[in-house]
């Protein structure tokens, strides 16, 4: 990804996004300009979904997770955080902190 906007860093809905697409593996491939518009601050939601077909339990809660940290219209389950190793729930609550902190 391209250098990010310093106010998108700074803003607490894409805060948490960024964070988990910038860290986590399988995220940060997709972390690109196929799927983002930083210029734009607009995500392409229905692509992302449709990749993550094939994606483990534990990375699909990742994607949703990033996705509801940016605009809450996208659900999560939280109790979907069991499928996470220890370090990518450290990440994801990571993520929640910089969002609602």
């Amino acid at each position: 990804m391209s250098k990010i906007p310093a106010y998108l860093l700074n803003d607490r809905y894409w805060r948490g996004t960024i964070h988990l697409f910038q860290n986590h593996y399988k995220l940060n491939q997709v972390f690109n300009t196929k799927y983002f518009d930083l210029k734009e601050g607009t995500i392409k939601v229905g692509s992302l979904r449709k990749i993550a077909g094939p994606w483990s339990q534990s990375e699909k809660f990742a994607l949703k997770l990033a996705l509801h940290l940016f605009n809450e219209r996208h659900k999560v389950n939280l109790g979907d955080m069991d499928y996470l190793d220890d370090s990518n729930k450290k990440l994801c609550l990571e993520a929640i902190k910089l969002r609602y902190m």
